[in-house]
Formats: structure tokens, sequence, C-alpha cells
């Protein structure tokens, strides 16, 4: 019921809206919601098919859902949602210019739908610092406790430890990171994976195939196969040790 002030306003004039009225707004309230939610439905059945059609022509695995799968990660598009679940999710490998790589694609789905897909591919050993780049225009999650490190091309980096990360940052990776699209929000580095969030509306075949190329060049830029990560790691626990042994 509906009321309006009458020429005293002490006064309240009620005025009547038809049942029937009421009912058409609800009935046409709830066809919309099922139009959306059979639309969205429809959408991901669709993308269903078509991801997994593209991992069989790949001789790739394809799974339904993995709950387990996101909690590898942490960082990047990771810490923007609490618990998302990977759906529609292709694991497999693939040759970069310095050899073959692992690679996963996964839909990340939080309240059942797809916030954002995900894409990685992992190297030899882990990157000193986490690293992130980002779009100027998506906001960093607040309580992510990571360091603005400054523009990276049209990007922004954030990183966990300045000192170890900047020697990352070459001009190479700036324009590596640069070849990937506005498309992406976010690029980052962490442990041993190269990864990122690809909005889901441009996530077709043809833009994953682009997107893991990218990936890969990353990913041979910051672990090179003309160097054995095994003699790194010696090297570095040889300089730790001496630094311990000057400090006695």
């Amino acid at each position: 019921m509906i009321f309006v002030f009458a020429g005293d306003r002490t006064t309240l004039r009620s005025v009547g809206i038809p049942a029937w009225l009421w009912f058409v707004v609800a009935v046409l309230a709830i066809g919309a919601g099922v139009a959306l939610l059979i639309a969205d439905r429809s959408q991901r059945v669709s993308n269903n098919r078509e991801r997994r059609r593209w991992a069989a022509l790949r001789g790739w695995q394809f799974a339904e859902a993995d709950q387990v799968l996101p909690t590898r990660w942490e960082r990047g598009a990771l810490a923007q949602y609490g618990s998302p679940t990977a759906t529609d999710v292709v694991a497999g490998s693939t040759f970069t210019a310095d050899g073959r790589r692992q690679v996963y694609v996964m839909d990340l789905t939080v309240n059942g739908r797809t916030a954002t897909v995900l894409a990685g591919i992992r190297c030899r050993r882990s990157v000193p610092a986490t690293i992130e780049l980002w779009l100027p225009d998506v906001p960093v999650p607040q309580d992510s406790e990571l360091d603005l490190l400054g523009p990276v091309g049209s990007r922004y980096a954030f990183v966990t430890e300045v000192a170890a990360a900047r020697p990352l940052v070459t001009p190479d990776l700036v324009d590596a990171t640069e070849e990937i699209g506005s498309d992406v929000t976010v690029v980052w580095l962490e442990d041993d994976w190269v990864l990122a969030a690809l909005e889901p509306g441009h996530a077709d075949p043809a833009r994953l195939e682009r997107l893991l190329r990218d990936l890969g060049d990353l990913a041979d830029l910051v672990d090179p196969f003309d160097t054995d990560p095994n003699e790194q790691e010696t090297a570095a626990e040889a300089e730790s040790t001496s630094t311990e042994h000057s400090t006695r």
C-alpha cells in the first residue's frame, strides 16, 4: 500500500494498486531470473564442451571440477576470492622455446559463477620473490601485504621483497608482459609458476593458446634452460654459508 499526502500534511490518503499488477510484476521478475539462470547455464555448458574438445585435440587431460587445485597458489587473482573451485580444468604440458613445461588452465568459480580464467605454466625453479603485475584500473587486494615496486610497462608491480624482485624486472620481461594483452587483469610469478588471470568472456581456445605462448616466453626469461637450477641452488647455499662464517 502506497500513501501520499493530502492537503493537510498530517493526513495520508491511500492510493491502491491492484493485486493483479503486483502478481504481474512478481511473475516478470521470476521469469527474468529464470532466463538469466538458463542463459548462464547454457553458456557454461557451451564453454565446457569447447574446453573439453580443445583438451582432447592437444592430448591434455580434462576434469569437470577440482576443489584442491586452486589451493596450490595464494597470490594474484587467488587473493581476491575466498575458496574458489576450479572448473573445466585442463592439465598437460606444452613446448616453449626452451623446452617442455607443465600447463594448467581452469575457470575459477565463486558461488556458481566464473570469476576469472586462470592459466599457468610451471618453471623448473622458484623465483626469489612473488611479483604481481596488475592493470592500473584493477583494485589490488588491500591485505595482500605486498610492496609497490613501480610501473612495469602499462602495469604496476607489487612484490613480496623489493630487493629480490628488482633484478627479475628486466627490459625483456617488460616487453614480454606488454604482449599479454589488456584482457588479462593480472600476471604474476609465484614460487615456480608463471600465471595469469583472463577475463572469462575472452577465454576461447584460440585466446588461451596465445596466452600460454606469452606465459611460456615469460617462463623462459625467468627460468632459462641453459642454466642448471641445481647449480644455482648450490651456489646460493655456498654463498649463504660463506656469509654465516664471515659474521662469526
